[in-house]
């Protein structure tokens, strides 16, 4: 299972493009809203998410947990003790943590970037730590995807599913929705 954090203030193609994404690639996505079930993104599209404040089960169903960026959004889930409690327990037993855009920046003042390869959107390196900046679009470093913004949402949502379900499923529902690679 994978667990996409929404936010007020949560950029809305990082997170549904995302979801959609994946689903599609038929792994079960549970949304949870943060605060509040009805969650309004930055471009003022309001969602419901399929629960709130979800304090997730520790257990092996978690495959993932997925940070939209946003503004607000990021900092409203940085300050979420749930999201954070969730990033403890995926961090320390290995589970793929994926942050877009200017969600890396949790993962950087925790100091858990330092020393791996990572991305956001731009102005927000230095919030990074000690991470090795690349400039790219995704990066994939252990257990951590990072990418740099709502543009290359698709290759993000693409990586999360291929350690998931593997190259072969990722690659058809690319080529069904006809992306160029």
């Amino acid at each position: 299972m994978v667990y996409v954090y929404l936010a007020q203030g949560f950029e809305e193609i990082e997170a549904l493009a995302t979801v959609d994404f994946l689903r599609r690639c038929d792994i079960e996505v549970v949304t949870a809203g943060v605060g509040s079930q009805d969650v309004t993104g930055a471009h003022n599209i309001t969602v419901l998410a399929d629960t709130i404040d979800l304090m997730l089960e520790k257990s092996d169903d978690v495959q993932a947990v997925v940070l939209p960026g946003g503004m607000p959004g990021t900092l409203n889930l940085q300050k979420s003790d749930l999201v954070q409690d969730m990033l403890k327990f995926a961090n320390e037993n290995g589970k793929t943590i994926a942050a877009i855009c200017a969600a890396p920046s949790i993962l950087g003042e925790k100091g858990w970037l330092d020393g791996k390869k990572a991305t956001c959107f731009p102005g927000f390196e230095e919030k990074l730590g000690k991470a090795e900046y690349t400039g790219n679009s995704v990066e994939i470093d252990g257990n951590i995807i990072t990418a740099k913004g709502a543009g290359v949402t698709i290759d993000f949502a693409a990586e999360i599913a291929e350690k998931i379900v593997g190259k072969e499923k990722t690659e058809q529902v690319k080529k069904s929705i006809q992306c160029k690679n």
